[in-house]
Parts: structure tokens; C-alpha cells; sequence
């Protein structure tokens, strides 16, 4: 028996992403690249442990502009979850959707939160069907949380500028975590990992709900 990428090397595990058994010079080559790895598997996850931390400045950040500050992050950490869990929860159900997919949609909405600054309200959308779904489910719980608000409140109390910011803080999250693999998934990754569910599912409203 042989590897089933390879067909040459002696199998040293089984994959279950390609639900068969490779050897681990495939496992460590073609993780995330040729093989959509599922966020549970045990090399996956150990490989995680290993991956080194992109050495990034603010230089290297789109919408520079825009100052997301530790002051702002923490008077918004309960959009900020909603926010990274929506996102989350968004591209779990884009199936086969990756880190780029969720930047471009990311991209997308920055780009459409700062046109109403002019007051000129001009939706972006992604030619990326993967990225377009992600958009979609995510201002899809985004304008349920606007109701669900504005229910209780009897006012708008979500800032577009807030929700701009969490975005771009997002943005610059997802350019950090990015492993470069073709089907990486690292920044999801983390996001599955990071914040607080619990807390997330007190304001996250079920898409299509």
C-alpha cells in the first residue's frame, strides 16, 4: 500500500481530508493547498501550534486611516464578537470557503461602509460566489441585530462608524492569521477558538431566522 497523493511513499496516516492514508511529507506539503483539511484534524492542529506569528506592521494594513484602538475595541468587544462570529458562522456555511474568500468579503463591506460617509450609499459586491455568500450572511445577522436593537431601544443604537471599525479591525486580523495556503484557513481558525461563544450567541440572531 502506498500513499494515495504520492502513490510512491509508505502511508503514515490516514487523511481525512482526502479519506485515505498518505505519508507525512504529503501531509505537511499539500495541507491546505491541495487537501481542504477539516478544523478538527489532529495534524492540522498540531501544525497550527507550530505556525510562526507574520511579522507585520501597520505599513502593511489597508485603510490606514482608520484608527481601531485598544479604547475602541474595548467600548465595542460585544460587536466585536458578533461581529467575528457572524463572519465565522458565515463562511461555515459558504461550504469550501477559505481565508481569502472571508478577505474578500471583508473588503467588500469596508468598501460599502465608507461610502456612507457620503452619503452615497453604494453596496459592493465580490464576483467571488464564495466571498458574495459571506458578505450576504453576514449582513444578513447584522441588519437582524440592527432590529433586534432597535426593538428594544426604540432607536438606532449600532453606529455604521463602530461597525466600519470592528471590520477593518477584522481586516488586519484576517492579514495577520493568513497562512499563504491555497486553502488555508487559519484566520477562521481563530476565530473558532478566540471569542467567547457564549457570549456571541446572546447576540448573534440564527441567518434566515
Amino acid at each position: 500500500m502506498s500513499c494515495v497523493l504520492c502513490e510512491t511513499r509508505k502511508p503514515r496516516r490516514y487523511c481525512p481530508g482526502v479519506r485515505g492514508d498518505i505519508c507525512s511529507l504529503c501531509c505537511g506539503a499539500e495541507r491546505e493547498v491541495s487537501v481542504d483539511c477539516p478544523f478538527d484534524c489532529e495534524y492540522l492542529r498540531e501544525a497550527r501550534l507550530h505556525d510562526k506569528p507574520k511579522d507585520v506592521s501597520l505599513d502593511d494594513f489597508p485603510n490606514r486611516d482608520v484608527e481601531v484602538t485598544e479604547e475602541f475595541l474595548r467600548k465595542n468587544d460585544s460587536l466585536v464578537v458578533f461581529a467575528s462570529m457572524s463572519l465565522m458562522q458565515a463562511a461555515l456555511e459558504a461550504q469550501g470557503a477559505v481565508d481569502t474568500d472571508a478577505r474578500e468579503a471583508i473588503e467588500a463591506m469596508i468598501r460599502t461602509h465608507r461610502t456612507l460617509d457620503t452619503g452615497l450609499i453604494y453596496e459592493t459586491r465580490p464576483s467571488n460566489p464564495y466571498a458574495s455568500a459571506i458578505q450576504q450572511g453576514f449582513q444578513t445577522r447584522l441588519e437582524q441585530l440592527r432590529q433586534r436593537l432597535l426593538e428594544q431601544s426604540g432607536m438606532h443604537t449600532l453606529r455604521d462608524t463602530d461597525v466600519l471599525g470592528v471590520l477593518i479591525f477584522l481586516q488586519r486580523m484576517e492579514i495577520q492569521h493568513n497562512n499563504g495556503r491555497r486553502r488555508g484557513r487559519a484566520f477562521l481558525d481563530f476565530l473558532r477558538g478566540y471569542f467567547d461563544r457564549e457570549q456571541a450567541s446572546s447576540l448573534i440572531v440564527p441567518a434566515g431566522s
